[in-house]
């Protein structure tokens, strides 16, 4: 598997998230999900998550933190970081940064199909187990929501009216085939390209917008 960015910069990336986190949540007091979403909408996971040099390693986890009030327009009192207790916090985001770093996932779609950061809080019994062990559970979790969760070809069609008929004859694509991709029986990341863009055609959207 290729990771996210170079293992010599993951040390350094996993302590300062966890202390980001840490400072957040226990120093400035936001609740873990609220300030989480901030720091996915600031840009700043985006770039942590492409291992950018200065954001895994060339800023503190405190440091990090302003940056992602200050990307947010989130007004607080400002507070020195205290003494780093090195709970579950710390852990939270620690682990966050092994396990983006491992599945070169996006830290969005990590929140997204399951595990904010309340939910890697509640996993703090694994705080002692070898990082594969979360790493095997966050996979099931995620491997969980996501199949349950409807296709995006099925999402898109709904939201432009289409019955899978309809979409059959307007892309060319067999019936059948529009089905079992919907179903997921069949993986449309996969598929033939030419089938894919005939879909996404049909369907007014991006190829991209299909693979999700």
């Amino acid at each position: 598997m290729t990771h996210a960015y170079s293992e010599l910069y993951l040390d350094d990336a996993m302590a300062n998230l966890g202390d980001m986190v840490e400072y957040a949540v226990c120093d400035l007091g936001f609740a873990p999900d609220l300030f989480w979403g901030w720091f996915l909408s600031s840009g700043i996971a985006s770039k942590f998550e492409k291992g950018n040099p200065k954001y895994v390693a060339g800023m503190s986890g405190f440091e990090l933190a302003e940056a992602v009030l200050a990307e947010t327009n989130v007004r607080c009192e400002k507070k020195e970081p205290g003494t780093s207790l090195r709970g579950k916090e710390y852990w939270a985001g620690w682990i966050l940064a092994y396990y983006q770093w491992e599945t070169n996932q996006r830290f969005e779609d990590i929140a997204k199909d399951g595990l904010p950061l309340s939910a890697v809080l509640s996993l703090y019994l694994l705080h002692e187990a070898d990082e594969s062990k979360f790493v095997e559970a966050a996979n099931e979790i995620l491997a969980r929501n996501r199949a349950a969760r409807p296709s995006r070809l099925r999402e898109i069609r709904k939201a432009r009216g289409f019955t899978q008929q309809q979409l059959s004859d307007a892309s060319g694509v067999a019936l059948r085939m529009v089905q079992l991709y919907e179903q997921k029986q069949n993986d449309i990341r996969k598929a033939q390209a030419g089938v894919v863009m005939r879909l996404a055609k049909a369907l007014g959207c991006e190829v991209e917008d299909l693979m999700g």
